[in-house]
């Protein structure tokens, strides 16, 4: 079943953007109960799509990706008008989590292996079940957006990523394994002021702030029988965790009055900021008894009101807004050619539901 008027994709003009271009909507692949989503725009048609993510003024995303299983990711800027798209990582190694910063999109920040190894390095082993590998020759860079005066932030050893900007353009929060386990830190837009947030054993990551800077959400994983926290080390000690539960966090901007937002038995991750800091919008796998699909979702920064989004049976994750809180871009499985393809996609965000 789908919301739709018709079963094809509408051609119609995007006014909203004031480009005089003529923009393909894909509203047949909205579907049945997608209610807060209008003239839905795919962007991306082949390989893995993610983690896409606005500049200042909501017309150009940043994301990671690749085209083939031999391959590795690399970051991307693409204009959302014309759907170009070039890249601006360095083309070695593997890179994630990129970021714009704001509010002067002049800048970007990227975690990449390129310094360790300029090869792609190899694929975690998932005989012991599906797993994250924490590459040791991950840091962080800062770059120009064309890619050039890459600045190296981050040279700890070990894992350095997942680093997003606060919306003012001075802090980055990331996740490192600078004391031994996975937390979230923050540092000063030129890498210095290094300061730790979090330090309960288990995993902190996937951090962004708040709009206003006021708050920061992400997720968690934190091992408590002795079985898990056992499990939970020995997979650290050899760079690796299993992201299987994760629950959502917030705290203030400096790591203080941390609470827990989510409490189920499932993966909840990507969380993200309504524009006005009321609300987080995220993904999780809560409605799939066997936590194969992921949907999001929408919920009160105090846990109340909790919202599914999207009824798709597959993946849509990595939600982000834009500024105005017009517009929501996200990844999704939907409309794939091929199995394992992940595409990224924009629409309109309608808050009140259309009857």
């Amino acid at each position: 079943m789908i919301y739709s008027s018709g079963l094809l994709a509408l051609v119609l003009y995007f006014s909203n953007y004031g480009y005089g271009k003529t923009i393909e909507y894909s509203n047949y692949l909205i579907q049945k109960g997608e209610k807060h989503f209008k003239n839905l725009r795919q962007l991306t048609y082949s390989g893995e799509n993610a983690e896409a993510y606005f500049n200042s003024d909501g017309g150009k995303l940043i994301f990671q990706a690749h085209d083939g299983d031999s391959l590795c990711d690399q970051i991307y800027i693409m204009d959302i008008y014309t759907k170009l798209k070039k890249m601006v990582s360095t083309g070695n190694g593997v890179t994630t989590c990129s970021f714009f910063q704001y509010p002067n999109d002049n800048a970007f920040i990227y975690a990449s292996t390129h310094l360790s190894d300029v090869d792609c390095p190899p694929k975690p082993d998932y005989s012991r079940g599906y797993v994250w590998k924490l590459y040791e020759g991950y840091d962080i860079f800062k770059a120009s957006l064309d890619g050039s005066n890459i600045e190296r932030l981050t040279d700890t050893g070990g894992y350095d990523a997942e680093a997003t900007f606060s919306f003012d353009g001075k802090k980055i929060i990331y996740t490192s394994l600078q004391n031994g386990d996975l937390d979230l830190w923050t540092m000063n837009h030129d890498g210095s002021e290094k300061l730790q947030l979090t330090n309960r054993l288990g995993y902190d990551g996937g951090a962004f702030f708040s709009y206003d800077g006021s708050k920061i959400v992400w997720r968690s994983y934190y091992p408590e029988s002795k079985k898990e926290i056992a499990d939970y080390n020995a997979l650290l000690s050899e760079n690796v965790i299993r992201p299987m539960a994760l629950q959502l966090w917030i705290m203030n901007y400096d790591g203080t009055k941390k609470r827990q937002l989510t409490d189920n038995d499932s993966a909840n991750f990507g969380p993200f900021f309504f524009p006005d800091g009321e609300k987080i919008i995220f993904s999780s796998n809560m409605h799939d008894k066997k936590g194969r699909d992921f949907d999001l979702y929408t919920i009160n920064v105090d846990g109340t009101n909790l919202e599914r989004i999207t009824f798709f049976n597959g993946f849509d994750g990595f939600p982000m807004f834009s500024q105005d809180g017009k517009y929501l871009v996200f990844s999704s499985n939907r409309n794939q050619k091929k199995k394992g393809e992940t595409n990224i996609f924009i629409c309109e965000w309608i808050e009140k539901h259309r009857r």
